[in-house]
C-alpha cells in the first residue's frame, strides 16, 4: 500500500490532480487497452485517482470497478457516471477470475518494491484466463520522494517484464515516453500491456 504521506498528498491535491489529468476523450494508451478487451467486459481501475480513465471505460460500455487509497479521490471517482468506486489499498485486492482487464496506470509505483510480486500475483488471480493488464510505471532505480512528498519505487522495463513473467503474464506490447506530472518534474515512463496466461 502507499504510505500515509503519499495518500495525504493525494487527499490534499485531489482537485488539482483532476484538473490536470481529466480529459474529454480517452488517450491512446487507454484506447489500446480497451481494444484488447471483450465488449461489455468487467474492468478494474486499480489506483483510479479521480476516475479519469474509469469514466471513459464506462462510456465504452464496460462494467467498471475502481479503487484508490485516497478517500477524496474515491469520492471524485464515485461521482463519475457508471463507475463503482471504493477506498482500498493494493493489498486489499482479493478477487478471483472476476475481471477481463485491470488498468493499473501509474499507481503501483507507490507500492514498496518488496510487495510488488505479491500485488502482481493478486492481479493475476483477479483476472480471468486471457485477461489483460495495463501497467504504467516511472522508470529508474531505487526509491525516492518527489518534490511534493509522494513516495516512488522505480523500475527498469527489463525488471518489470521479468516480474510480470514470473506472475503468469505474457507481454503483448510496450511503450515508453516521458511526462510532466503533478510535482512539475518531467519523468520517463514505461507502459506494458500483458495477458494472463492460462
Amino acid at each position: 500500500m502507499s504510505d500515509a504521506e503519499t495518500i495525504a498528498v493525494y487527499d490534499a491535491r485531489a482537485a488539482e490532480y483532476a484538473d490536470r489529468f481529466m480529459s474529454d476523450k480517452p488517450g491512446a494508451q487507454l484506447l489500446a487497452f480497451i481494444a484488447l478487451l471483450p465488449p461489455g467486459g468487467r474492468v478494474l481501475d486499480l489506483g483510479c485517482g479521480p476516475g479519469t480513465s474509469a469514466v471513459h471505460m464506462a462510456r465504452a460500455g464496460f462494467t467498471v470497478d475502481a479503487t484508490d487509497a485516497s478517500a477524496k479521490m474515491v469520492r471524485m471517482a464515485s461521482a463519475q457516471q457508471g463507475v463503482t468506486a471504493w477506498q482500498a489499498g493494493f493489498s486489499d485486492l482479493d478477487a478471483d477470475a472476476l475481471y477481463d482487464g485491470v488498468w493499473a496506470n501509474f499507481a503501483l509505483l507507490h507500492a514498496p518494491r518488496v510487495d510488488m510480486d505479491t500485488h502482481l500475483a493478486a492481479i493475476r488471480r483477479a483476472l480471468k484466463p486471457g485477461g489483460v493488464l495495463h501497467i504504467g510505471m516511472k522508470t529508474g532505480d531505487g526509491t525516492a520522494r518527489d518534490a511534493i512528498g509522494r513516495q516512488y519505487t522505480y523500475y527498469t522495463a527489463e525488471d518489470l517484464t521479468a516480474r510480470l513473467g514470473r506472475a503468469g503474464f505474457s507481454i503483448l506490447d510496450q511503450a515508453t515516453g516521458h511526462e510532466v506530472g503533478l510535482s512539475g518534474s518531467d519523468d520517463p515512463w514505461v507502459i506494458l500491456r500483458a495477458r494472463a496466461i492460462g
